[in-house]
């Protein structure tokens, strides 16, 4: 009998995220494994998915219950006990070779099962953390003006986005329409498909545990609300932006579609990926303040691909706003938590050119296209390109990886409705 342990692999046992599968072409609904539409808990391993439920009942798991649902919504809202408890049962059971005999006819191919969202997205909290992408921003539309706003290093700036259309890798993302800035000579604004489609590579991080009304969540209790990470892109009209945002911010620029990979790495695997946000050069509030506390940045290492062609590697260890600190700020005025919320970290965008994480950087505002390897040339998307995100951090051993799993999307023409 093989070996199902892949190695080496972005997706071996110090991984294990976790998705929700079905059979190929069979979208159905979350019915659970003996439904019409047959959704299960499955975690990656290599290039093969394990039915978790399967799993759960041949080992006689005493989360085998939990572990059944046709959904992850049940196993984020148990809390970080369950969830450490849970991980150490797969890791045994993947990882022991006296386990194989009962591991390997669970272990499904990748391309044999069909992927949906992971998670009932609850409410979508976006930010503003890369102190480059924030100055990058502010040089192109302020450029007699300071790049960043007055209250940049004081808080983490974030909006309320829409979660009804947070969607799942792979869907398409059909081109908004919407008003833009009134042409030169009249007053009445345009509308039509936007013109300047833009992507955001950014890290999205999923909550399990609730919280209720009234009471913040301080930075030290992260690790117990927030069960794990995936990728992210915050697809963004940025014509429509610029004529809506002010003074509310982000609107139908952002709220279309935003796509998240089908894979939440837990936050347990990305222990060695930890490291020290950048300095700060301002005094921070007592609830912002994490001198003292364990090192609240990444080290994730992300790749942008236009139409397979890599474009920009943005580093994500560069933040200057931590996710502690985001979970901290969104809950300081007494908002409560749900399980199945998603913030996201905003724009990861590194300091040199090639680090840049929308093409509204990488082109500086459609001033200087963006040559592609293929002989053509882009400013902003057109209809039929694809974008993937894809990144991984250092493992737990010398020389290890761990993959988070890569978000695409590719553009379709705007609804002729």
């Amino acid at each position: 009998m093989p070996d199902p342990t892949p190695e080496p692999g972005l997706f071996g046992v110090d991984n294990l995220p976790y998705g929700l599968f079905g059979a190929a072409g069979e979208s159905g609904g979350p019915d659970g494994p003996d439904g019409p539409g047959g959704r299960r808990i499955g975690v990656r391993f290599g290039d093969r998915v394990l039915d978790v439920a399967a799993a759960a009942r041949a080992f006689r798991s005493p989360h085998a219950g939990l572990l059944a649902a046709p959904s992850l919504h049940p196993l984020l809202a148990a809390g970080r006990p369950v969830w450490r408890a849970v991980r150490a049962e797969l890791r045994d059971w993947l990882g022991s070779p006296a386990h194989r005999a009962r591991v390997e006819p669970l272990l499904l191919p990748l391309d044999a099962v069909e992927l949906h969202l992971p998670f009932e997205v609850a409410d979508y909290v976006d930010f503003y953390a890369s102190e480059h992408h924030a100055t990058n921003v502010g040089r192109i539309f302020r450029p007699d003006g300071a790049a960043l706003t007055p209250n940049w290093k004081h808080l983490p700036i974030g909006y309320h986005g829409r979660a009804g259309t947070v969607v799942v890798s792979g869907t398409p993302v059909v081109r908004p329409c919407g008003q833009g800035r009134p042409s030169v000579g009249t007053d009445a604004p345009a509308f039509g498909p936007t013109r300047r489609l833009d992507i955001e590579a950014e890290v999205g991080f999923v909550v399990g545990t609730p919280s209720p009304m009234g009471r913040a969540v301080p930075q030290t209790a992260f690790r117990d609300h927030v069960f794990g990470v995936c990728l992210l892109n915050d697809w963004s009209a940025r014509d429509i932006q610029a004529w809506e945002y002010v003074p509310l911010g982000p609107f139908l620029g952002k709220s279309f579609a935003t796509s998240v990979s089908p894979w939440i790495t837990p936050l347990d695997a990305l222990d060695a990926a930890r490291v020290a946000p950048p300095e700060r050069d301002r005094p921070l509030l007592p609830y912002l303040d994490d001198g003292g506390l364990e090192p609240g940045g990444l080290d994730l290492r992300l790749t942008v691909r236009l139409n397979g062609h890599p474009v920009s590697e943005p580093p994500f260890a560069t933040m200057y706003w931590t996710a502690a600190q985001q979970l901290a700020h969104m809950t300081v005025n007494g908002a409560s938590l749900r399980t199945g919320d998603l913030f996201a970290s905003g724009t990861v965008s590194g300091p040199e050119p090639g680090q840049r994480g929308s093409l509204l950087e990488l082109t500086w505002g459609g001033r200087d296209p963006l040559a592609l390897p293929d002989g053509g040339a882009r400013t902003f998307l057109e209809d039929g390109d694809e974008v993937t995100i894809s990144a991984w951090a250092p493992g737990p051993t010398a020389g290890s990886r761990i993959g988070l799993g890569e978000v695409t999307g590719r553009v379709a023409p705007a609804s002729a409705g």
